[in-house]
């Protein structure tokens, strides 16, 4: 269906195919977990370094991907560019289950290429469900992009287990490239998603936007709501036309940049990813159980990230944006220092070495109601009109540039360093996060898009 139409699409389908990008985002985030140990057997890699590469080029891909959507997010709109993120993503998903045997240049072109979809939706999909969502469902709504992630991820590790008896010279192709069947869903559902009311406002189409609001407002919401993005359209669309990078930093937007960049940096340097990328590994070091056989545990942590996914959006717009990020950052640091505390405590020798799992799996169930979700949540909200397309695209940049830090020097870090040593850096790193949302973050829970933005602009 063309954006124009007059046949009414039902808002629960937008809200669902809005957000159903992250199952892409989410399913290549955890498929390589599972398909690892098998690649890595069928192609005899043990270099850390390798391994480390063909597991984080996706986000290398998706640092660009990411700036480059929030761009021409800007210019071409969310829609068109949600369909073109699934289009590449099932190209990549395609090339990545072909690869030439020993193909490891092949393997990490096509990982790129993922990347950039992945990158892209990261950015695309928080900007046009906070623009589709009204102010008082924002979170809740917004979260549904968390709880496809996090069930895309759940997937893949299922997908993963499934699979897992296979040769292993299949197995790794099989799951890789079923990751084509999620993004062509995506393309075939976007081409009846309406574009956002707030790009067709800035683009003059003021009747579509129009017919747009009544699919997901009362009627006695839609000609407030359209007043209030036309003044703000109006008031922002001189200052657009000079946007550069300087300008997301000037004096008017430079506190809520830092902000929203800050919470998308420090959600990946404080070390999730660590966990979903190579928790079968961190199985093996901790009990000497082949990586290869402990896939059960992905599935343990997809299940705790779905069930906090679903709490999130109970809770969501319950309790300030801020409360759930120092709470949860907070019980998060304590998990990953704990370890290497009972170790200096009791000794290596008498600490349980799964031990370091159970703790993981609380530092992921914080995660998933708190970081996870809000993340995106936050991005979403807190950058203005006028920037937020880039602005939004340098954040998914600055948080891919964490995951691709994380991936490629995790295996290292644990080939030089104790596991235990390993996660009480990366506490420490969320100890800092914590006073990054204490002194820098504003609460945006419960304000409108154009209320946060003039809170933000006088601040």
């Amino acid at each position: 269906m063309e954006n124009g139409s007059t046949k009414r699409i039902a808002s629960s389908f937008i809200y669902f195919f809005g957000a159903f990008g992250g199952i892409l985002f989410g399913y290549d985030i955890g498929v390589m977990t599972g398909a690892l140990p098998f690649l890595q057997k069928d192609w005899h890699l043990t270099d850390a370094g390798t391994i480390g590469w063909i597991t984080s080029t996706l986000m290398l891909g998706a640092i660009l991907g990411g700036a480059l959507a929030g761009q021409l997010s800007d210019r071409l709109g969310r829609r068109r560019m949600i369909l073109a993120s699934s289009f590449i993503f099932a190209v990549g998903a395609i090339m990545a289950g072909v690869s030439p045997n020993n193909g490891v240049v092949w393997l990490l072109i096509a990982r790129f290429l993922l990347g950039l979809a992945v990158g892209a939706a990261s950015a695309l999909v928080p900007s046009y469900m906070s623009e589709m969502a009204p102010a008082k469902n924002r979170g809740r709504l917004s979260g549904l992009n968390q709880l496809m992630i996090v069930s895309g991820m759940l997937l893949s590790y299922i997908v993963d287990y499934l699979l897992q008896g296979l040769p292993h010279t299949i197995a790794w192709r099989l799951m890789l490239g079923l990751a084509a069947v999620p993004a062509i869903i995506l393309f075939v559902g976007v081409l009846r998603l309406p574009e956002s009311p707030r790009f067709l406002v800035k683009t003059h189409k003021l009747a579509e936007a129009r017919q747009v609001l009544t699919y997901i407002r009362t009627a006695s919401e839609v000609d407030p709501e359209l007043e209030d993005i036309q003044n703000t359209v109006a008031i922002e669309s001189g200052a657009q036309k000079n946007i550069t990078l300087s300008t997301l930093f000037s004096s008017k937007y430079r506190y809520l940049v830092t902000a929203g960049i800050g919470v998308a940096a420090f959600q990946q340097f404080m070390g999730a990813n660590a966990i979903f990328y190579y928790i079968p590994l961190i199985v093996e070091k901790a009990s000497g159980q082949a990586a290869s056989s402990a896939l059960l545990w992905p599935i343990v942590q997809g299940v705790i990230l779905v069930l906090g996914a679903l709490l999130y959006m109970v809770i969501a717009d319950k309790f300030k944006r801020r409360t759930l990020l120092m709470v949860g950052g907070t019980v998060m640091a304590l998990s990953f220092l704990m370890p290497s505390a009972l170790n200096a405590l009791v000794g290596a020798d008498k600490f349980p070495p799964m031990l370091i799992v159970v703790f993981l799996s609380i530092f992921v169930a914080f995660y998933s109601f708190t970081w996870a979700p809000l993340t995106w949540v936050l991005v979403g909200e807190v950058f203005p009109l006028a920037i937020r397309g880039r602005a939004s695209g340098l954040a998914s940049s600055f948080n891919w540039l964490g995951s691709f830090a994380v991936g490629l020097l995790f295996p290292i870090m644990t080939a030089a360093m104790p596991q235990a040593t390993v996660f009480a850096i990366f506490g420490v790193i969320s100890i800092i996060a914590v006073l990054f949302i204490k002194f820098a973050v504003p609460e945006t829970h419960g304000r409108t898009l154009e209320e946060i933005e003039a809170q933000g602009t006088n601040h």
